[in-house]
């Protein structure tokens, strides 16, 4: 079994915020797959389909970002799932809105849902895909952009990323290993 964990805030109220893309990543594999998040289990919405006869869970903390660990972690051990059948999806500054990043361990970098699963699986090294949302400008606190929708003129540029972000998801649940998947989107553009 495998999980993939997108991360984000549960409500309508931050839906379309850049700090959803993970929970917006869940939603285009489900498209895709045409399943729905029909079970809800340790604080998470949960959407299950098969990949070459391997289950699959979709994953939703529903926690808030700050305490997505405390989700992951019991879910993981109720499934009896290794760290190594783990993916997690989120958001990224560093990264500009339409780029995704694949890599297979590394910090936080305050990102607080991160150091939420950092603190409760005691380590760092899991799976991940960072997708970009850029930086604000100076003038606008961090905490209320990650919080706010992405603009229209962006919207094209955050969708084709979720898909990049989906395809490179799927790749790995195909039977590539990961660092494969790394080397294959990470030189894509």
């Amino acid at each position: 079994m495998k999980l993939i964990v997108g991360l984000g805030n549960p409500g309508a109220k931050y839906q379309a915020t850049k700090h959803n893309i993970g929970f917006i990543t869940l939603d285009e594999l489900a498209y895709q797959e045409n399943i729905r998040f029909t079970k809800h289990q340790f604080e998470a919405d949960i959407a299950e389909f098969f990949v070459g006869g391997e289950k699959v869970l979709l994953v939703k903390p529903q926690t808030f970002m700050n305490e997505s660990g405390r989700s992951l972690k019991p879910l993981m051990t109720y499934y009896q799932v290794p760290l190594d059948n783990v993916l997690v999806i989120y958001d990224d500054l560093d990264l500009k809105i339409g780029d995704i990043r694949l890599r297979e361990k590394g910090g936080a970098g305050g990102h607080n849902g991160i150091k939420s699963l950092i603190s409760h699986l005691g380590t760092n090294e899991f799976k991940r895909i960072k997708v970009g949302i850029d930086r604000p400008h100076a003038t606008k606190e961090v905490v209320h952009y990650v919080l706010s929708p992405f603009p229209k003129a962006v919207h094209e540029d955050m969708l084709a990323a979720v898909k990049k972000a989906a395809e490179a998801a799927r790749y790995w649940l195909e039977g590539h290993s990961f660092l494969d998947a790394m080397t294959h989107y990470n030189s894509r553009k």
